[in-house]
C-alpha cells in the first residue's frame, strides 16, 4: 500500500491519534502525518502511507490555508477556545469593518511570531506544553512566518457587543500559529482575543473536497476499495518545480548522482522534483551548496524500478 490519504481530521483527536488509528485500520506500520494539527482543529490532514512517507516533510513545508474565527473580549491560556480565561475586557465600542480590514492588511507579508506556551515547539529538549502544564513560563524564540493572503469572511459593516466574533480566511507559510495570529488581531484592535474555531482548508495540493472521514475509510476497508482513497506520491509534491529526465539520466538519479541544474531552474533555491517523462517522481534535488551550477539529491524516492 502506497500513496497519500487526504484525511478530514475530526475535532478531539491529535495528529498522532489519527496516525495510530489509521495504522490499525490499514494494517500497516508505515504511516505518517504531515504536520501537527491541534486537537480542536478540523480539516485537511494529508497522511502518507508506505513509500509516500518519504515526502512527508515536503508536504509539511508547503503552504497551508485556514478558515478561522477570532473572538474579542477575552484571551486564554492556550490562545484558543479550549484554554482557561486569562484576561477579560468587554468590547466597549463599535468596531468598523474598515478597522478590521486595515488590521488584516497590516499582517500580510512577513511577520514575527512567538510560539504559544501550549505548543509542541521544543526549548532545551522539552516541548513547551510540558513546561506549561507544570506552570513554568520559559523564554520562547520568535520566528518569522509569511502571511500570503488574509481576508475577512463577514459582510457586517460594524461589530458590536461585549464579545465580538468574526471569521477570516488565511493562506500562510509553514510554522504559522493561527491561534497567535488571532491574538495579534485582537491586540491591534485594542482587546484581548483568542481563536474560537479553526478549520484547515488546504495543505500543499489537497483541499477539503479531496478528504475522507474515518467513517468513509472504514467502509472502504470493509468493501476492499481503500486504494480509491489513496492519491499518488506525486500529488504531495505537485507544487514543487519539476525537472523531467530521460531513461538514461533516470538510472543515474536512482543511484544518487549529481546533475547539472537546467537553465530554467537556476534561480530556484528550494527543492526540485526530478521525474520521468511520464511524470513519475524519482527524487527531490537541491542546488549543491559548494558546486555552482550543480544540484544534488535531497532524497531518492524510487530506486527499485
Amino acid at each position: 500500500m502506497e500513496g497519500i490519504l487526504p484525511l478530514l481530521k475530526p475535532a478531539g483527536m491529535t495528529s498522532h491519534d489519527c496516525v495510530f488509528k489509521l495504522k490499525k485500520l490499514l494494517r500497516t506500520k508505515k504511516v505518517g502525518h504531515t504536520g501537527t494539527l491541534d486537537p480542536d482543529v478540523t480539516g485537511v490532514l494529508p497522511i502518507c502511507v508506505g513509500k509516500a512517507t518519504k515526502i512527508a516533510e515536503y508536504i509539511t513545508d508547503a503552504g497551508k490555508a485556514y478558515e478561522g474565527e477570532v473572538t474579542l473580549g477575552f484571551t486564554t491560556t492556550t490562545e484558543d477556545a479550549s484554554g482557561d480565561k486569562v484576561e477579560e475586557m468587554p468590547v466597549d465600542r463599535a468596531i468598523t469593518r474598515e478597522e478590521v480590514e486595515m488590521v488584516l492588511r497590516s499582517l500580510t507579508g512577513e511577520i514575527e511570531q512567538t510560539p504559544p506556551m501550549y505548543s509542541a515547539v521544543k526549548v532545551n529538549g522539552k516541548k513547551l506544553y510540558e513546561y506549561a502544564r507544570q506552570g513554568i513560563e520559559v523564554e520562547r524564540p520568535s520566528r518569522k512566518v509569511t502571511i500570503y493572503d488574509i481576508e475577512l469572511l463577514d459582510d457586517r459593516e460594524r461589530f458590536e457587543g461585549e464579545q465580538v466574533s468574526f471569521k477570516f480566511r488565511v493562506s500562510c507559510s509553514k510554522g504559522t500559529y493561527i491561534r497567535t495570529l488571532a491574538v495579534t488581531i485582537g491586540e491591534k484592535l485594542g482587546y484581548p482575543a483568542h481563536m474560537s474555531s479553526l478549520v484547515r482548508i488546504q495543505s500543499a495540493g489537497f483541499s477539503l473536497e479531496d478528504c475522507f472521514t474515518f467513517e468513509q475509510l472504514e467502509t472502504m476497508v470493509e468493501e476492499g476499495t481503500i486504494d480509491d482513497a489513496l492519491q499518488p506520491l506525486e500529488a504531495g509534491i505537485s507544487y514543487l518545480p519539476k525537472y523531467r529526465i530521460n531513461d538514461k539520466v533516470a538510472e543515474k538519479v536512482k543511484n544518487g548522482a549529481r546533475l547539472m541544474i537546467p537553465e530554467d531552474l537556476k534561480d530556484i533555491s528550494g527543492p526540485i522534483a526530478v521525474e520521468t517523462e511520464d511524470g513519475k517522481a524519482l527524487a527531490i534535488y537541491r542546488a549543491h551548496p559548494e558546486k555552482a551550477g550543480m544540484m544534488k539529491p535531497d532524497k531518492v524516492l524510487r530506486n527499485d524500478q
